[in-house]
Formats: C-alpha cells, structure tokens, sequence
C-alpha cells in the first residue's frame, strides 16, 4: 500500500472512531433529556488543603412538541384555538451535593447528602380562541348571516412537574 492511502485509511478510521465516540458519549445525555453538569473544586481542595463538598448538577434539555392546529366546528366563521397551544417538555435543574461532615453526630456519620433530581416537566403555552360576530349564512335571510357578539378568550397556560429531593447523613464520603 502507498503511504497516501495508508494515511487516507488512518484518518477514515479516526473520523469514524471519533464519530462513534461522541454519539456514545451524546447518548446517555441525550436519552434521559439532561446534560451533567460538575463543578470542579479538586484545585481550591487542594491549595486550601480542605475537603470541599462534591456539588454536581443537571440541566435540563426542553424540546418544543408539535402544537394541535386549529380545529373547524360546525356553526362558527373562524375555527376554534386560532393561535395554539405549543407544548414543551423539559424538566426542572437537577442538584446533587456531598459534604464531609465533621464527627459531631458521632463516629458513624462522615458526610451529609442532598440530591435532588432532575425531574419532568410539561408546559402548554397560552392559546387564543376567536369568533367573528357573524353567524354561518342562514337561509331564512337569503343565504345571510345574522349578527352576534363577537367570542374572544386566553386559554390558559399549564404547568405540571413533581419535583422531589433526598436529604441524609451516611459513612464515607
């Protein structure tokens, strides 16, 4: 082999090992709808000469879902929910958070723990129902419409999420 393929081969399969790598490293982040997020204080730990407490977080990746169009009802001009409702799903930031404890609770407690998972969150966005203040043509006028109040409304906004957290002191840290 020529050393022009040789290394045309080798960066293929670098590419392709690099590519691979990252959709492996993409995956778990991307499946579960979170990207971890640690807070590094192994430097301050160590020029202080401290235990630090170990914080780590996530954060939330929201994805916009595809919005129910309008719907046509009998009897009325305008259709029904003229500006939609979006939904997106996301979550709400996740914390986790080891502290070295000192021996005041007795030998048996070295650390104390708070973690708090992300957790699922689903929002609608606020809608927009309108009618005109003309009914559908009626025959008895001549194929014309008869006059009502006009129908305007704000559908409103939901929000549902079920956050929860653990707090405990355990051995080790």
């Amino acid at each position: 082999m020529k050393s022009t393929t040789r290394g045309t081969l080798a960066a293929v399969l670098t590419c392709v090992a690099a590519a691979a790598g990252a959709a492996v490293c993409a995956s778990p982040a991307s499946a579960v709808g979170t990207v971890p997020v640690p807070v590094p204080l192994d430097g301050v730990e160590k020029s202080l000469n401290v235990e630090l407490p170990t914080i780590g977080g996530e954060i939330p990746l929201p994805t916009p879902g595809a919005p129910e169009g309008p719907r046509f009802v009998e009897g009325r001009l305008i259709p029904e929910r003229v500006v939609p409702q979006l939904p997106v799903a996301a979550g709400l930031p996740g914390l986790g958070v080891r502290a070295p404890l000192p021996e005041v609770l007795g030998d048996r407690f070295n650390h104390v723990g708070l973690d708090a998972p992300a957790s699922d969150l689903r929002t609608l966005g606020p809608g927009l129902v309108l009618d005109a203040p003309l009914t559908a043509p009626n025959p008895d006028h001549f194929g014309l419409p008869d006059l009502k109040l006009p129908e305007a409304g704000v559908i409103t906004p939901v929000l549902q999420a079920v956050p929860g957290a653990d707090l405990g002191v355990d051995r080790g840290l």
